[in-house]
C-alpha cells in the first residue's frame, strides 16, 4: 500500500493540535532535499490566503522542501491577517527544516471566515515535526490531518520504470463537499522521487488534472481553497526528464492514473452520497465538446436526484447535455446505462426505445452506475464522475459549523 511518504526521501505525519475538538487537524510533509514543484489552483476569484501564498511560490519557480496543512479552518476571507498567518505557518515549518519560508507550501481547509488559531499552530508544528516518518502509520496520520467531512481516506500510488530506474508516485486527497473543481480539487498532494524538470512536471500535472479532477462534481460548488501540489525530489536517480519522449509519457501516464484514482474516490465520497456514477461519452467532434457534455451530466442536480431514486428519467441527462455548451446533434445520440445488475438501452439515434422499468430500477439501485453516451459525431471521448444527491447532503451542510 502506498502512502504520501512512500517515494524515497519523503516523510509525513499528522496529529491533533486543537483546531478541531478532537480529530487530527495538522499534517506535515517533508522532503530530504529540495524538490521541483507543480500545482493547480482554484479559479474561484475568492481565493483563500494559502492559495495566494502558494501561487507566488509556483510563479517564482523555486524548489520546495515541504508542505504544512491544517483542517478545521480554511483561512479564507480573512484579509491581511490571513496572509500573515499563512506566512507564519510556512516560516514555522521552514525553520525546522532549515529552509526558507518560500520553500514551504501552506494549505488549509475547513470553515470560511474564521481567523486562524495561530497559538495552537505555532505550538503544534514543532510537535508534529518530531513525529515525521515514512511508515504506513505515518501516512495514515497525514491523511487524517487533512480530512473534514470525508468518510474514508483517499490515497493512491504507482511505480513506473523511467530511464532504467524505479520511480514511485504517491498521493492523498481530501474532498467530500463543495466539489465542482475547475483546476484540481479540494486539497490533493502528490510526492514522487522522479527527477523531472519543473515545466514538464507542471505539464504532466495539468494534463492529468484536466482528465480527472476537473471531470468530477458533487454539488456544483468550486471551493476557495482548491489546490493540488506535486513535489518531485529526484531521489530515484533516474536520468532527469528534460524533454517529452518515452520517459515523460511513462511518468505522465502514471501520474494521471494516481490523479484518477484520487478524483474518483472524491466523487464516491460526496457528502451524503450512496452511489457513484460514471459517464462514458464518445463520438464528440472535439475534446472540448466531449468534456463539457460529460461533465454537464454528472453536474446536474436533477440527474443526481434521479440516480438517488433509481429513476430511469434519462431525459434529464439529455437536457443537461443540451445546455452544456458542447456541440452535438440530438438526433444522433444513443444512450444506455449499466451496473452489476445488468444493462438498459434508453435511446438510439435520438429516439427513446422501450425498456424494462423493473430492470432499470434494479440497475440504478446498485452502488456504481455507468452511463454510456454516443454522440455519433466524431472521434473524441471523455469520462466524468459524479454521485447521487441525497437528503443527507442537506443535513450535513445545514449543520456544517456545529
Amino acid at each position: 500500500m502506498y502512502n504520501i511518504a512512500s517515494p524515497k526521501g519523503f516523510s509525513a505525519a499528522g496529529a491533533h493540535v486543537g483546531i478541531k475538538k478532537a480529530k487530527t487537524d495538522l499534517t506535515l510533509i517533508a522532503s530530504e532535499v529540495p524538490a521541483a514543484a507543480a500545482a493547480c489552483f482554484t479559479k474561484n476569484i475568492v481565493k483563500a490566503a494559502p492559495v495566494v501564498y502558494d501561487e507566488r511560490i509556483i510563479k517564482n519557480g523555486g524548489k520546495v522542501r515541504g508542505v504544512v496543512v491544517n483542517s478545521g479552518n480554511a483561512n479564507a476571507c480573512t484579509g491581511e491577517r490571513g496572509m500573515d498567518d499563512a506566512r507564519a505557518m510556512a516560516s514555522a515549518f521552514a525553520g525546522l527544516l532549515g529552509a526558507k519560508p518560500d520553500e514551504v507550501f501552506v494549505c488549509s481547509t475547513g470553515v470560511i471566515g474564521a481567523p486562524m488559531p495561530m497559538e495552537k499552530l505555532e505550538a503544534g508544528i514543532p510537535r508534529v515535526f518530531k513525529m515525521l516518518g515514512c511508515s504506513e502509520a505515518h501516512g495514515v496520520s497525514a491523511v487524517e490531518g487533512i480530512m473534514t467531512t470525508d468518510t474514508f481516506m483517499k490515497t493512491a500510488g504507482a511505480t513506473v520504470a523511467v530511464g532504467g530506474a524505479e520511480v514511485k508516485i504517491a498521493g492523498m486527497a481530501k474532498g467530500s463537499g463543495m466539489i465542482h473543481p475547475d483546476m484540481a480539487t479540494m486539497l490533493a498532494f502528490v510526492t514522487t522521487d522522479a527527477a523531472i524538470a519543473a515545466p514538464l512536471l507542471q505539464k504532466a500535472l495539468f494534463s492529468g488534472v484536466e482528465r480527472t479532477f476537473n471531470m468530477i462534481s458533487v454539488d456544483g460548488d468550486t471551493s476557495t481553497n482548491d489546490t493540488i501540489l506535486v513535489l518531485a525530489n529526484g531521489m530515484a536517480n533516474n536520468p532527469e526528464i528534460c524533454a517529452e519522449g518515452p520517459d515523460y509519457e511513462a511518468f505522465a501516464g502514471a501520474l494521471g492514473k494516481v490523479c484518477e484514482s484520487l478524483a474518483v474516490d472524491v466523487a464516491r465520497d460526496g457528502e451524503g452520497a450512496t452511489k457513484l456514477f460514471e459517464v462514458r461519452l464518445s463520438g464528440a467532434a472535439t475534446e472540448a465538446d466531449a468534456r463539457k457534455i460529460a461533465r454537464a451530466v454528472t453536474s446536474s442536480s436533477l440527474v443526481k436526484a434521479a440516480v438517488f431514486g433509481a429513476d430511469a428519467n434519462m431525459g434529464r441527462a439529455l437536457c443537461a447535455m443540451g445546455y452544456s455548451g458542447g456541440e452535438f446533434d440530438p438526433d444522433r445520440v444513443s444512450m444506455s446505462f449499466s451496473s452489476a445488475a445488468g444493462s438498459v438501452d434508453w435511446m438510439k439515434m435520438g429516439n427513446v426505445v422501450p425498456f424494462d422499468e423493473a430492470l432499470a430500477k434494479k440497475v440504478l439501485s446498485e452502488k456504481e452506475i455507468y452511463m454510456d453516451i454516443d454522440l455519433a459525431g466524431g472521434e473524441f471521448s471523455a469520462k466524468a464522475w459524479g454521485c447521487d444527491l441525497t437528503y443527507d447532503y442537506v443535513k450535513i451542510n445545514g449543520d456544517y459549523r456545529s
